[in-house]
């Protein structure tokens, strides 16, 4: 039987990358890895897509099922993305590429579909608790944005993903400086969502926010300065912004742990915290997840980890080919 080639996505708000994998489903190839600023449009960087599988030797009569992973609600065409002005839908990326069919999906249905088969030396274990196998696991995810999904078991054994839009529930302060900040970003946006502090940009938020409040400069004007300086520098206001970032990370992701029952594990993935683990162990992050009152002992027993996987998203797409129990 002819081998085919299934093209994979993984599409964000600030970086798409795509790969390829075989029948096998593994392992994967990286084809081009692409920033969406220098793409005014999807078709822009599926024409340059388009040249990289030619360049590969790759032909499109061989190509199969396709998955592309979005960080967006992935059932509703066009395709739109929460954190980038990219439009696309199912048929322009056939007609463009000459495939068949392609799937999408959440970005996080993906992360939370690659779990099963990370190894350990793909973890950053952060706390105590241990797994329950057969349990949900929850993947976490501050990016550009923040991504949320759930891995369940079928009762026959079979992954089961469940998405949604879990970064955009409503952020709820637990100190009095939190609190501050609420009111701060509130003036801003109107609604405040997690994800206005548990992202890339949110970052960036907390940091005037806490400027505004303790009345200092701003000295810095993205997060990854700002974690510069939190690593490195003697600058009090970054450092409690990277605080403020993990407790209010671990406060959310202890109470996703409750409402879904994640005794399977909670886990970071994303591309900002694997780069500030140090920051993470120092910072409250765990005694945050662990501060729901009566339920503290619950959580005890649930672990939380740090994905390091640099290709999470890929992977993902690449275990959702043909999975019938995907959801978004």
């Amino acid at each position: 039987m002819e081998t085919k080639w299934h093209l994979l996505g993984d599409i964000g708000g600030t970086n798409a990358r795509f790969g390829i994998c075989d029948d096998q489903k593994a392992p994967y190839q990286l084809i081009g890895s692409y920033e969406v600023a220098a793409f005014p449009t999807f078709s822009n960087v599926l024409e340059q897509l388009q040249s990289d599988l030619i360049k590969a030797g790759l032909s499109m009569a061989d190509a199969g099922e396709s998955c592309l992973a979005v960080a967006g609600p992935p059932d509703v065409q066009p395709v739109s993305f929460t954190n980038s002005a990219w439009r696309f839908d199912r048929e322009l990326v056939m007609s463009t590429l000459g495939l068949q069919s392609v799937s999408i999906i959440n970005d996080f249905a993906a992360a939370a579909r690659a779990l099963p088969l990370l190894s350990e030396n793909h973890l950053e274990k952060v706390g105590g608790g241990r797994a329950e196998p057969g349990s949900p696991c929850v993947a976490l995810g501050p990016g550009t944005g923040l991504g949320v999904a759930t891995l369940a078991t079928t009762h026959s054994g079979e992954p089961l993903v469940i998405s949604g839009e879990g970064g955009h529930v409503d952020f709820a302060p637990v100190t009095n400086v939190e609190a501050a900040v609420l009111d701060f970003l509130r003036a801003r946006y109107g609604r405040v969502s997690i994800e206005r502090l548990c992202c890339g940009e949110g970052i960036n938020n907390i940091y005037q926010a806490l400027a505004d409040y303790r009345n200092l400069k701003i000295k810095y004007s993205s997060a990854a300065e700002i974690g510069a300086a939190a690593l490195s520098a003697d600058d009090a206001l970054s450092k409690e912004t990277m605080a403020m970032f993990f407790a209010v990370l671990g406060a959310a992701a202890g109470n996703f742990a409750l409402t879904l029952g994640a005794k399977g594990g909670i886990y970071i993935a994303g591309g900002i915290v694997p780069r500030y683990l140090d920051l993470l162990r120092r910072s409250d992050f765990r005694a945050r997840f662990l501060a729901k009152g009566r339920f503290a002992d619950y959580l005890s027993d649930i672990p939380t980890f740090v994905v390091t996987h640099s290709q999470l998203g890929l992977l993902g797409a690449s275990a959702s080919l043909n999975d019938p129990h995907i959801r978004g």
